[in-house]
């Protein structure tokens, strides 16, 4: 039997083609007679368009068609049930937000169809949009029965008011933030080719079932008509779980001209057509005994929700609402109605703010009562679901916070704020806890197939999109069938494949791992069934049973390896396919916990916030691939680090975004990160699959803001509660 490389540090399959630029994204297919469109968006934030000039583009150098809302693209309306937008584009002359698609140039070359765009000239009747998150007031309470807002009082308590007037501590936080963008590596592009009705579309997604059903839904397709190849992804945080506007308008154009259409937005584009992540601001209230023991928790928001629709943000349903032991829990998530581009899910896109309110009002909780920060945690510490009894299929939450303590040496932190100098920084130490669910496992097959010519391939439609999905499919096959990882073909990225996992809400590998063990298990079946039961076959009439191990077949009276059988018996493959619905016991609650330790350094002079060193460690079950888990939890705190000192896109009264490319938008860079020493426990959760591995993806953005903002506390003396934390904040 070969060593298993299940929990290894293992090298993707896929670097040798990224690094070195074999690798195929969306935009690098090429088609014959292939032709470039190119978006033109409306320069105003609400309002009609009256008219819209395209003469001079339409006898502009290679133009073939300019579509806008005076000559459409035919397109079918919105699902009521849909996801996300709630129009579509071109259908009407109504402007929605700022940067909404108003028109298409279609030409010969990307360079004419985008000079001949910046050629058409609109124009409106404006109103006044509704922009700012601090004018609306008070939101809506989101009505939809899974959205986690609830009250859950003791005995006697009349109202959450109640119980925390009658705390010995409370404590009341108001946090904010503004909107956010994933703007991942590669732009959103996509290359739309018809052949007999069938459509194929090259397009990053990360959600084939959702991209299939909204593509054929305004085309007017069935699905089986739709096949898309997503086989490298630059990026995906959220924002290719839909297609967007740039991708329907792509590939109606292509059938109305009968060729082949690339589109690519450019990177202003991206950062109006594709979803971003709601403001909001939340608001937590905290009552306690004088030890710390929490008596009340409530968390109530209100999120950005634009009147184009978009993602509906929770922030404690799955933060506040699940981690922390207290009789009495108010949960009131809002949504208020602006005009504004269309919101979506972002990594961790409910959880990093939830949790940055949440472990902020904890923290100001410890100074309260001068409980230590950590013993805080323990202190109220939950084991089940809190308002239920239903028990984590595994939560080593506990073991986390010790672990990443002495790790750390949080023992070495001040306990007083802004006593710890060093020159003119000032030093400071926070902490917080992580926590993403983990219970939606996304339904989805795999096939195991045993080749004549020694190697076993893999094959789902999961799309790896930068996660490292694919080597972690070879990685559970190659532990399944017992063969060294080089002789395991991962196939993924494609809709023709056996249904892929969604690769959203860190469910990927949870998903997948399972059904490809039980997909290679049968493959094995089969494969020792026909090597006792054809006549061709060397070890057929065996008075023992066929065994299989490590690649090899074996009777009392013989052996030889499964390739051999093959070419024996005269069959390229031997192939089982299993599908799993991937339903967990309700009885359980499903979850990832980490804790994060952070040291900031303040400058006295300058309020310049530097992150100087950074501990996390996370539960997350069985580790598939040691080296991915590791490089996800660091990619998720770097993710924290922009949270917490840098990312933020204000809206202008207009609907503008003040930032709209990634000069302006400012993200973390090397000099920003410093070495972060992240841990994943070596572990299993049975009751959560029999490959006992939970989704680690986005957990490492939960809490690490917070933990960054506590440390500036501690640093400061100085409580920052609307992010992202400004030098100025910190001098005033």
């Amino acid at each position: 039997m070969n060593p298993s490389p299940l929990g290894g540090n293992i090298s993707r399959i896929d670097g040798r083609a990224k690094t070195t630029g074999a690798a195929r994204y969306s935009a690098d297919y090429r088609e014959s007679d292939l032709a470039y469109a190119v978006l033109v968006s409306a320069t105003i934030g609400l309002g009609t368009v009256t008219a819209i000039d395209t003469d001079a583009a339409a006898r502009a150098p290679g133009v073939l068609a300019v579509y806008s809302p005076f000559a459409p693209l035919p397109l079918h309306p919105v699902a009521d049930d849909a996801l996300g937008e709630n129009y579509r584009p071109l259908q009407d002359r109504e402007v929605r937000f700022h940067g909404q698609a108003i028109g298409v140039v279609v030409a010969d070359s990307f360079e004419h169809a985008r000079d001949a765009a910046a050629m058409i000239r609109a124009d409106y009747q404006s109103r006044t949009p509704r922009t700012s998150l601090a004018d609306a007031g008070r939101g809506t309470s989101i009505a939809m029965p899974e959205s986690g807002n609830k009250t859950v009082l003791a005995p006697g308590i009349a109202s959450i008011d109640d119980a925390l007037r009658g705390s010995e501590i409370t404590v009341d936080t108001v946090v904010s933030q503004l909107a956010q963008h994933a703007a991942a590596m590669e732009p959103h592009a996509s290359v739309a080719v018809w052949r007999n009705n069938l459509l194929t579309i090259y397009t990053g997604t990360q959600f084939p079932g959702r991209a299939i059903a909204g593509i054929t839904g305004a085309l007017g397709l069935q699905p089986e008509q739709l096949r898309i190849i997503s086989t490298y992804v630059g990026g995906g945080f959220g924002s290719r779980v839909l297609p967007w506007t740039d991708v329907i308008l792509g590939a109606a154009a292509a059938r109305e001209l009968g060729r082949p259409v690339k589109l690519v937005l450019n990177r202003s584009q991206v950062f109006s057509v594709v979803g971003h992540r709601s403001a909001v601001r939340q608001r937590v209230r905290l009552g306690a005994r004088a030890d710390g023991t929490l008596t009340a928790v409530s968390h109530e928001s209100d999120a950005e929700a634009p009147a184009v629709g978009g993602w509906p943000l929770r922030t404690a349903a799955e933060t506040t609402a699940a981690l922390y032991r207290t009789p009495n829990l108010h949960v009131d998530q809002r949504h208020v109605t602006l005009d504004t581009a269309p919101t979506w899910a972002m990594r961790a896109p409910n959880e990093a703010p939830g949790a940055f309110a949440i472990e902020t009002a904890m923290d100001e909780l410890a100074v309260a009562t001068g409980v230590d920060p950590v013993e805080l945690r323990l202190r109220n510490y939950a084991t089940t679901l809190p308002g239920t009894d239903r028990r984590g299929t595994s939560k080593r939450l506990d073991e986390c916070y010790r672990l990443g303590a002495n790790r750390f040496g949080w023992s070495a932190r001040a306990t007083t704020p802004a006593t710890r100098r060093d020159g003119q920084w000032l030093i400071g130490m926070g902490m917080a806890t992580a926590i993403y669910p983990a219970a939606g496992r996304s339904a989805n097959a795999v096939q195991v197939s045993f080749r004549e010519d020694g190697t076993v391939l893999a094959s789902t439609a999961v799309m790896d999109i930068g996660t490292g999905a694919a080597t972690a499919l070879a990685i559970v096959v190659a532990d399944a069938v017992g063969l060294p990882l080089d002789r395991v073909v991962a196939q993924v990225g494609d809709t023709d494949l056996p249904e892929g996992a969604g690769a959203v809400g860190s469910r990927a590998t949870g998903s997948m791992a399972p059904t490809a063990r039980a997909a290679a298990r049968a493959a094995i079946g089969r494969l020792t069934d026909a090597a006792s039961t054809d006549p061709r076959s060397p070890l057929a009439g065996s008075e023992s049973p066929v065994t299989y191990d490590g690649g090899g077949l074996r009777t009392s009276n013989g052996s030889l390896n499964f390739a051999d059988l093959l070419r024996e018996i005269r069959m390229e493959h031997i192939s089982a396919t299993h599908r799993d619905e991937a339903t967990l016991n309700p009885s359980f609650a499903a979850h990832g916990f980490g804790a994060h330790f952070c040291e900031v350094r303040v400058h006295s002079l300058t309020g310049e916030t530097r992150v100087s060193r950074f501990t996390t460690v996370v539960d997350i079950g069985r580790v598939i691939n040691a080296k991915a888990a590791r490089s996800q939890v660091v990619g998720g705190v770097i993710f924290g680090i922009g949270h917490a000192l840098l990312e933020a896109n204000p809206i202008d009264p207009s609907g503008r975004f003040a930032s709209s490319n990634l000069a302006d938008y400012v993200v973390p860079v090397n000099a920003d990160v410093p070495f972060i020493d992240a841990v994943c426990l070596d572990g299993d959760d049975q009751d959560f699959s029999d490959v006992g591995a939970r989704g680690v993806g986005e957990l490492g953005v939960v809490g690490s803001a917070a933990a960054i903002g506590n440390a500036v506390f501690n640093a400061t003396g100085i409580r920052v509660h609307d992010l992202p934390i400004h030098p100025e904040l910190l001098l005033r």
